[in-house]
């Protein structure tokens, strides 16, 4: 059936819209914070990394022209996802969910799998390393959220449905323990319960799988000596600054150097080999010592725009039961927003150390890639939100539109309104109840139906 809004009942002269054919925009909010967080990281990664560019012997602009190649290629797959229906995107739900698994377990095959820092997470493409939770992650967000969609009755009414989705995440932080990663797995484990909650799960039940997960994972939390460091370092700092503490503390150092309004960009000390990772994980800290108080407020500000525009996508498309673009929304802004918080704490000394960066903003190929997939995503999903909502202004205007014909001979003499035909051309008098005649007062739109 073709998507035509008529209006057979005044027959001729009407012109047929089509409703596919009319464009939508995307969200400016979404856009234009997407883009000056990508510029501000480009401005960052090159004043924290020339020092380290330099002491590998790789040039000071090493690790400044990779992150801008990372950009292109992310746009690159960020366009993709913005001219590609949402409706094609859910039928590969499956398929995702099949690769998220294979994607964990290829990290552990020899000549594919590569172990940096004593962790097996990335995969080795040759010109290239990636990281394979960073893919994993949308792909389950979009698994997840056609989950919901197909079962949002019974995740509400029985436990089997609400347990399988958790199911599928243990198996998943499984396989994440394995390399280990315990800061992925913590956040697909807050994505999936933030997703289950916004997807109408019934809360007591929810309870028990968290009253029984916490004690597992401050099991596993403890389990290795380098996570029981993090921990005490994290309430200690200064007790072992040169040891446990050294990378907090230098973090703490810049934060505080940095005082109001910065000392300037390219001005930082603590990037000239003193912070570890200052083009990563500890950007934030070097944000703040250059830009100061008024810095790293404005990169708060900035997620907060991202990520409130993104819950605010969400629920439009809820309401007009988009319920999978609405899911897809919520979990990208989870995502987006409990990893900059994380991250941002972390630079604080509010939260432990975690191998989490700061999305769009920190160096790193896979980070940058799997960040502008989910942003691609987001901004596809406030296409079709205000292409739908256009195609709904536009019934609801032309249907209350009157006839634009003329009347058909005898009317005019008379002063009444005549009825069209089958035909369109002659008609009767509407009559009422009480012998006056008058025309319908609604005029309902039919989709390729004759009337």
């Amino acid at each position: 059936m073709q998507n035509w809004l008529s209006l057979p009942r005044f027959g001729l002269g009407q012109q047929a819209t089509r409703l596919d054919a009319l464009p939508g925009r995307y969200d400016p909010w979404l856009l234009g914070a997407s883009i000056a967080l990508a510029c501000l990281g480009v401005v960052m990664v090159a004043s924290s990394s020339i020092a380290i560019g330099e002491g590998l012997d790789v040039g000071p602009y090493y690790f400044l022209t990779k992150h801008l190649v990372f950009l292109v290629l992310g746009a690159g797959v960020a366009g993709l996802l913005m001219r590609t229906e949402l409706k094609s995107i859910e039928q590969q739900d499956r398929l995702m969910l099949v690769l998220c698994f294979v994607l964990l377990v290829l990290v552990f095959v020899p000549g594919i799998g590569k172990t940096v820092n004593g962790a097996k997470r990335w995969l080795d493409f040759g010109i290239m390393g990636f990281q394979a939770v960073e893919a994993v992650k949308l792909m389950y967000i979009v698994w997840l959220a056609s989950y919901l969609v197909r079962f949002r009755d019974e995740v509400n009414a029985t436990w089997g449905a609400m347990l399988k989705p958790l199911g599928v995440a243990v198996v998943l932080v499984a396989l994440l323990v394995m390399q280990p990663d315990f800061g992925s797995l913590s956040l697909i484990l807050a994505i999936t319960a933030g997703m289950l909650v916004l997807g109408g799960v019934h809360m007591p039940r929810m309870f028990g799988p968290v009253l029984f997960g916490l004690p597992l994972l401050a099991i596993v939390a403890i389990a290795e000596p380098y996570r029981v460091s993090r921990l005490t370092s994290f309430l200690d700092p200064w007790k072992d600054p040169f040891n446990t503490g050294y990378q907090l503390t230098n973090a703490l150092m810049a934060v505080g150097r940095g005082e109001w309004f910065g000392v300037g960009l390219g001005g930082s000390v603590q990037k000239l080999a003193y912070l570890p990772e200052a083009h990563t994980d500890f950007i934030l800290a070097v944000i703040a010592e250059e830009l100061g108080f008024v810095g790293v407020c404005l990169v708060i500000a900035l997620y907060a725009v991202l990520v409130g525009r993104a819950f605010w996508v969400g629920l439009k498309c809820v309401e007009m039961r988009r319920h999978f673009a609405g899911y897809c929304a919520f979990g990208v802004a989870l995502l987006i927003g409990l990893q900059s918080f994380v991250s941002i704490g972390v630079n604080l000394g509010m939260l432990p150390t975690k191998g989490l960066t700061l999305p769009l903003i920190s160096y790193g190929g896979s980070s940058v890639l799997g960040t502008c997939a989910a942003l691609g995503l987001l901004l596809r999903i406030s296409y079709e939100l205000d292409r739908a909502e256009r195609q709904v202004a536009r019934l609801r205007g032309e249907a209350a539109q009157p006839p634009t014909q003329p009347p058909p001979p005898g009317a005019a003499s008379t002063g009444i309104p005549m009825a069209p035909s089958a035909a369109g051309m002659t008609g009767q008098p509407l009559r009422t109840a009480r012998g006056t005649s008058r025309l319908r007062d609604r005029v309902e739109p039919t989709f390729g139906r004759s009337a």
